[in-house]
């Protein structure tokens, strides 16, 4: 258990050890000679993310967990090649096919692998704490590499892009040295679509399942899109040089979150910790701009994202069933992903015909759905402990 939960952190760490990651868009905009077609290629990862969703959820249920961290780490590993050989569009499409690849292959999978490796070590009450300081690497990959790629960067993009490709080749070494666990899957079965069908019946006889699920597609699709848009904010603000600093801070915050959320779950409920966070995080959002100043990035900065990840990912494992884990998972992700695209229009839609304060504002408001969303599912928790008592 211990060295599948080791490799996990380390596999985390250089799966998102992208130098690469601060320069992306200037990177495809020099290749295509267009931002539209830069933007493009980040489109069409999401595009093949959703598209792959369920069908690598399935064979993660069907095939084993070990068996689709490799193939998503050999995914990532040719997305990263093709980016870097760039030269054209196309070649950079090819490159977004396989990273969306790689994002459904682990997307439902990681959490299932990590949740199977405890239960195997009747572990399973830990979930809070592995997924906090295996998620927590994820964010120090980002910062130590985003500082790296943006000194290199300053003197050539091409070396950037091949640097990236070897944290990638570094992950499919550790995925082949971990140890496959058993799901539980009871009847065995091969075919799909009735695995599909109850995976789906799971989330129609679960109340609490549903109202969770459907906030966390809204809030990844809705506050991933703010994500990507908020520069165009922050430039507003503050100086371009400066917008890096803010990135920066935004994963040490979502990085301290991941690693201390067990602690926290523990002391405070993750459904109370999950709804205060949303809370502080659209309050926050309201006022900053509402009130734009040089104190908005910053406030935007300090966020509650490795909290409430962690807590939103511990309550949806403890409501999946064994034998469709990974399939459900990837259904969360199809569904966000899908969101996204149709997010990421409407907002730029609003910035165009208003500004960019206006649709950051429209999306927070937006995003106050997500806490009624838990609220339903932590009041009928709630109730379901009482009837229980």
């Amino acid at each position: 258990m211990h060295r599948n939960i080791k490799l996990l952190k380390w596999f985390n760490f250089f799966l998102d050890f992208r130098p690469y990651a601060p320069v992306a868009i200037i990177y495809f905009a020099f290749v295509t000679h267009s931002y539209a077609l830069a933007l493009g290629v980040y489109s069409v990862t999401h595009i093949a993310s959703a598209l792959f969703e369920v069908p690598t959820g399935v064979f993660s249920d069907l095939m084993g967990r070990k068996k689709t961290i490799v193939c998503g780490a050999i995914a990532s590993t040719l997305s990263l090649i093709f980016f870097a050989v760039g030269g054209s569009f196309e070649i950079l499409a090819v490159g977004g096919v396989f990273e969306g690849l790689a994002r459904a292959f682990f997307s439902g999978n990681n959490d299932a692998f990590l949740y199977d490796t405890l239960k195997e070590g009747q572990k399973e009450t830990e979930l809070s704490e592995w997924l906090g300081k295996t998620g927590a690497m994820f964010q120090v990959g980002l910062g130590i590499s985003a500082v790296i790629g943006g000194f290199i960067a300053e003197s050539s993009l091409s070396i950037v892009m091949w640097l990236s490709v070897l944290p990638q080749c570094i992950t499919i070494f550790l995925a082949l040295k971990m140890r496959d666990v058993r799901v539980d899957t009871g009847e065995e079965s091969t075919n799909i679509f009735r695995h599909l069908g109850e995976a789906l019946n799971g989330f129609r006889k679960n109340f609490q399942l549903r109202m969770i699920s459907l906030a966390s597609i809204i809030d990844y699709a809705i506050e991933e899109t703010m994500y990507q848009f908020y520069p165009v904010f922050f430039a507003t603000l503050w100086p371009t040089w400066a917008i890096g600093l803010v990135r920066a801070l935004s994963h040490v915050c979502s990085g301290l979150g991941f690693w201390f959320a067990h602690k926290l779950i523990k002391q405070f409920n993750a459904f109370r910790l999950l709804i205060g966070g949303e809370l502080y995080m659209r309050t926050v959002g309201l006022l900053s701009v509402l009130f734009p100043g040089v104190l908005s990035p910053l406030l935007l900065s300090i966020d509650t994202h490795g909290l409430r990840m962690v807590a939103q990912d511990t309550l949806i494992q403890e409501r999946f069933s064994n034998k469709e884990r990974a399939t459900m998972g990837s259904l969360n992700s199809f569904l966000g992903s899908i969101l996204f695209a149709i997010s990421a229009y409407g907002i730029g839609y609003i910035a165009d015909i208003f500004s960019p304060a206006y649709a950051i504002l429209v999306a927070q408001i937006t995003l106050f759905i997500v806490v009624i969303l838990y609220w339903l599912a932590y009041k009928s928790s709630a109730s379901q402990t009482r009837h229980l008592l």
